[in-house]
């Protein structure tokens, strides 16, 4: 049976329902997953209509979880006045309705009863008018779960990208380059690929500063932190190998010499992804009960509700949740 991936619909008042009703036409990821929408039936009624799209609803509960092929499944959580809807606002509702997506799919998820969630955006404002104690789905989830300290990775075509730090200041990200850091980093992104199913993977380390440092020259943090954490985990038996310039490891990754990068920061990471396809760059939460991913934009509050947000993200979003279900492993 193709894995059952729970798609939650974020933000009722941002472009989710919207990438959600465009991704769901598309017929590779039918091929790969049943897709159940986590949501109101009322806003996704409503965004296939915003989107021109025709699509027959199935009705979808805690007492009635039976998928049905060739309709749009809606595990349908009524939670929103669609009459009072505005989309593109803040609220404190929608905040609401948007954790309560998330919370009822990780119920399922932590039951089995669905094998991966992929997520729509949520609003961080929205969230605080509701008084949701969190800032985003990485801290509901660990909540949630009680897993603390989840590990993000990014992929985009081929290219896998861990990050040792990421919301920090680069003088900040600086500092935490450290040889306990890295190492513990690389074994970390080891596992990881190992539940995902990578058999085998090579791993490398991008470095900090320009030219790997040039023995010291630009900078002493290659020769210090993170040569000697990398010899550490290769005499442990881990294949990885670096630092490598930044300016030219996501490149050979991309080309598939290395199975995944550690970047060593935010933005050396983030735009490395992005320049090879800003759309399809997905977000994989790993180290969680179940694999989670997600689409790498925010909720759009400008464009809502004019059916004009790409549906690309979210369709990498579920298709790499629906691939890599196949092979996940639950520790």
């Amino acid at each position: 049976m193709k894995p059952i991936v729970g798609v939650t619909m974020g933000d009722p008042a941002g472009v989710g329902p919207e990438i959600i009703a465009k991704a769901l036409m598309d017929r590779g990821i039918l091929e790969l997953c049943r897709p159940v929408v986590f949501g109101s039936r009322a806003v996704m009624e409503e965004a296939f209509g915003i989107c021109g799209l025709k699509a027959e609803i199935n009705v979808l509960d805690g007492a009635n979880f039976e998928y049905k092929d060739g309709l749009v499944n809606v595990f349908d959580i009524d939670n929103v006045d669609i009459k009072s809807l505005e989309r593109g606002k803040i609220s404190g509702a929608c905040g609401k309705a948007a954790y309560e997506y998330i919370e009822r799919a990780v119920e399922l998820a932590m039951e089995g009863k669905i094998q991966a969630i992929a997520t729509a955006p949520v609003n961080k404002e929205s969230l605080r008018e509701a008084n949701v104690p969190f800032i985003g789905h990485t801290e509901m989830l660990e909540e949630l779960t009680g897993v603390t300290n989840p590990l993000t990775m990014f992929q985009v075509e081929s290219l896998r990208i861990f990050f040792l730090t990421r919301h920090v200041s680069l003088r900040k990200a600086c500092d935490l380059v450290t040889e306990e850091r890295v190492y513990q980093m690389i074994k970390r992104s080891f596992a990881a690929l190992d539940r995902l199913g990578v058999k085998g993977p090579v791993l490398a380390v991008a470095a900090l500063n320009p030219h790997s440092g040039e023995h010291g020259l630009f900078g002493d943090e290659e020769e210090k932190e993170i040569r000697p954490a990398i010899k550490r985990a290769a005499d442990e038996g881990y294949d990885v190998t670096g630092p490598f310039p930044a300016d030219s490891v996501f490149h050979f990754a991309l080309k598939e010499k290395y199975d995944a990068v550690i970047s060593l920061y935010h933005d050396q990471g983030h735009i490395a992804s992005k320049m090879v396809d800003f759309e399809k760059t997905v977000s994989i939460t790993n180290g969680l009960p179940f694999l989670r991913t997600s689409v790498d934009h925010g909720t759009a509050f400008d464009i809502s509700g004019k059916g004009i947000a790409s549906g690309t993200s979210m369709i990498e979003a579920i298709r790499l949740a629906g691939e890599y279900s196949r092979y996940f492993v639950n520790y």
